[in-house]
């Protein structure tokens, strides 16, 4: 099994994340994240998918995607040639005696503080998902109350490979 990261540009129509999961679903794909935004051209939303399976099923997942009415273009992201992030916000238990730790962890991690409660605190992070999943793991001591990761969003580097629609 191997990991995939698919980056698609959709038309910007209700409906296009239900019958892309619905195509998933259909055929026993799993997605492993998906994030959607609109994009500079309000017509359209850049939707990355983190999908895995043997090579024979991903190249599927790719066909069968593109040949969705909503999707213009589809292309792989390629770890060595894109930039991934994800968002992690994590609410951590951390009393008034604990805080100073944890506060000294997420500066390591270049990450942010943006909520302290009386018995907990809430870091905001950054990063790609090894990054992340480094940070979590470092928490051991802690009691981690909640956590929320967005999946990752994903740009291919350079120039070269950007999707141009003429309308």
């Amino acid at each position: 099994m191997q990991k995939k990261v698919f980056q698609l540009l959709a038309e910007n129509t209700s409906g296009v994340l239900s019958r892309i999961s619905g195509l998933f679903s259909r055929r026993g794909y799993n997605i492993e994240s998906i994030t959607a935004g609109v994009t500079a051209d309000p017509r359209f939303s850049r939707i990355t998918i983190v999908t895995s399976g043997d090579d024979q099923v991903l190249e599927q997942i790719e066909k069968q995607v593109a040949k969705l009415v909503d999707i213009r273009d589809i292309k792989e992201l390629r770890p060595e040639e894109s930039v991934y992030r994800e968002l992690a916000l994590i609410k951590v238990r951390a009393r008034a005696s604990e805080r100073q730790g944890v506060i000294s962890l997420a500066g390591i991690f270049r990450a942010n503080i943006i909520d302290v409660g009386p018995e907990s605190l809430i870091v905001e992070m950054t990063g790609d998902q090894t990054k992340i999943d480094a940070f979590i793991s470092l928490l051991e001591g802690y009691e981690i109350l909640e956590l929320a990761r967005t999946g990752i969003a994903g740009l291919s580097r350079g120039t070269d490979n950007i999707t141009y629609i003429e309308e």
